[in-house]
């Protein structure tokens, strides 16, 4: 990534902007991420990105094998711009796929689950990155997802309903996790390059005709060259 263009198109970006930008990614992390498999309910997985947006998660892994899935404008309020979806949907079988590319990443893969009792939300470890799991709201997650996980892990619950609804489930996993970490001397935090390069993609979606000024840039460039 050329710092230099970053540098240049942040230029455009209000003071304001940049700050908030600044603020946003020293608390971003990818030690944590969310998998959201096949998931149908448009109205509930979007509100999983709303809250992963507010909790500092940067990517969310969308697995469609049957379903497609879409974002629900309305209850995202633009929370996905400033976060990278990141879709499985062109094996015959993308969980596996989906969870083979995470584990090779150094993920952990937690499925969510209240049928098994591995391990509670409080006691997760949270040394080594973490990819939580999410099935649908009628069947949860898929038994290639079982088998193939790492952890199961249960969030408390004290009434008579088998399992809280997917949004809900997300954002408890979420700010319990995250609290967590931000207290702990694991090292949760986007690297620099990274940060630069997140930075990079926002300040395109609030620039506009940026790539108008990146031709002016290069063109630039040549000629001191």
């Amino acid at each position: 990534m050329d710092k230099e263009f970053l540098d240049h198109l942040v230029s455009f970006v209000s003071e304001n902007k940049q700050n908030k930008f600044t603020e946003v990614l020293n608390n971003r992390t990818r030690h944590l991420t969310v998998v959201l498999e096949d998931i149908y309910q448009p109205h509930n997985a979007s509100a999983v990105l709303r809250s992963c947006d507010c909790f500092g998660i940067q990517d969310i892994h969308i697995i469609e094998n049957r379903n497609k899935y879409n974002v629900n404008p309305k209850i995202v309020v633009g929370s996905n711009k400033w976060l990278d979806l990141k879709y499985h949907n062109e094996q015959k079988e993308n969980t596996i796929a989906c969870i083979n590319d995470l584990k090779a990443k150094g993920y952990t893969i937690v499925a969510t689950t209240p049928h098994q009792d591995d391990v509670m939300l409080p006691e997760l470890p949270i040394d080594k990155p973490i990819a939580l799991m999410f099935g649908t709201e009628l069947d949860g997650l898929t038994d290639v997802a079982l088998e193939h996980a790492d952890v199961f892990m249960r969030i408390p619950m004290y009434g008579f309903t088998e399992s809280y609804n997917i949004s809900v489930s997300a954002s408890l996993s979420l700010q319990s996790i995250t609290d967590r970490l931000r207290k702990s001397d694991v090292a949760w935090q986007l690297s620099e390059d990274e940060k630069n390069e997140i930075k990079l993609d926002w300040a395109k979606k609030v620039v506009r005709n940026w790539k108008g000024y990146e031709h002016e840039f290069n063109r630039g460039k040549k000629k001191k060259d």
